[in-house]
């Protein structure tokens, strides 16, 4: 496998980046929307989560304070919570109505906008990196089922067989949607919401998101989410913002809602967090859509946005605090254990 950031197959001119470096970086994350009730959630999950998501700030943070690009940032903190049973990606994905994990990923360079992606996915130990083979590797933007695993194993990265994904946890909560199906509300937020994603600016001025995600509990085999999608669930452009996305994944596509972020920015004139809430509050809750997004602005400026009683997020910009929260106003600085 060659090493990140190399170029295969010829992809276009790519724009020239920022040559001038500066102090100001930044970087957010978001661990999904459907967090743990905070009736139900004990102090041991709540530090267990908390805990988590600082370990995947702190690995994308590292990579931005060295000097590091946002794409290499990003996949930094997306593996991080890949590997975290306790999040909807990766290790933690829920289960199909078959049992199984399918996976979807992208990433997108906010420089270049090149993008890759990746669906279906079901043996590959981390499909954001995946997701990256397909934008550096490849001339397409979108690979899916055994021709994204077989692209796995041609560049080396790590395979894993289809039980790893498989936990204890989302085994009961198949099972408990099993039971409820046939019941108004049997879905609760975790089932619904769950997906991670990492937002960044580096010294360079670049942009780049990632959004890794399993889907919904108990979706049809087949079923593919917005987290893959770009401009649904995941978009860049170094002109306006980073975007990625974490909600029910049918109504960011139908509004293309990362997208859109940057669209209401570049043409209309608004500031991150106002086009931010205007596609959460004005697109997707008059569908019936619910969520949030973490998102960056070429200045630095990052937000965490969400219409769910809250969203597992983290942020750190340069020279400062990390921040880790979970439900509304929490505002609780912590740093990594």
């Amino acid at each position: 496998m060659k090493r990140p950031g190399t170029t295969g197959a010829a992809t276009g001119p790519r724009p020239r980046p920022r040559e001038r470096a500066s102090p100001r970086f930044t970087i957010a994350l978001h661990g999904g929307a459907g967090v743990v009730p905070r009736a139900a959630m004990s102090r041991a999950a709540e530090r267990d989560y908390r805990a988590a998501l600082a370990t995947a700030l702190d690995a994308g943070y590292a990579v931005l304070a060295a000097g590091g690009t946002s794409l290499d940032a990003v996949s930094a903190a997306v593996v991080a919570m890949e590997d975290s049973p306790l999040f909807n990606a990766g290790r933690g994905a829920a289960l199909t109505a078959e049992g199984t994990a399918e996976l979807d990923a992208a990433i997108m360079d906010g420089a270049s906008l090149r993008a890759g992606g990746v669906t279906l996915v079901t043996t590959v130990k981390n499909p954001v990196l995946l997701a990256r083979l397909v934008m550096e590797e490849t001339r397409h933007v979108l690979l899916g089922a055994h021709g994204a695993d077989a692209l796995a194993r041609t560049h080396g990265l790590e395979t894993v067989a289809p039980e790893y994904f498989v936990t204890g946890r989302r085994v009961k909560a198949l099972e408990r949607a099993r039971r409820g199906r046939d019941r108004e509300g049997w879905l609760t937020e975790a089932d619904r919401h769950g997906t991670v994603g990492a937002v960044a600016l580096d010294r360079h001025g670049n942009l780049a998101a990632a959004t890794s995600t399993g889907g919904r509990t108990l979706k049809m085999a087949g079923r593919i989410g917005d987290s893959p999608i770009v401009g649904a669930g995941t978009y860049a452009n170094n002109t306006t913002a980073a975007v990625s996305c974490t909600g029910e994944g049918e109504y960011f596509m139908r509004t293309l809602a990362a997208y859109s972020v940057s669209a209401l920015m570049e043409y209309r004139g608004l500031g991150l967090a106002q086009a931010a809430r205007f596609v959460l509050r004005r697109r997707l809750a008059p569908l019936g859509g619910s969520g949030g997004l973490v998102a960056v602005d070429r200045a630095g400026r990052a937000v965490s946005l969400f219409t769910t009683p809250g969203m597992y997020r983290a942020s750190r910009a340069a020279g400062g605090p990390p921040v880790v929260a979970i439900y509304a106003n929490d505002d609780r600085k912590e740093r990594a254990a």
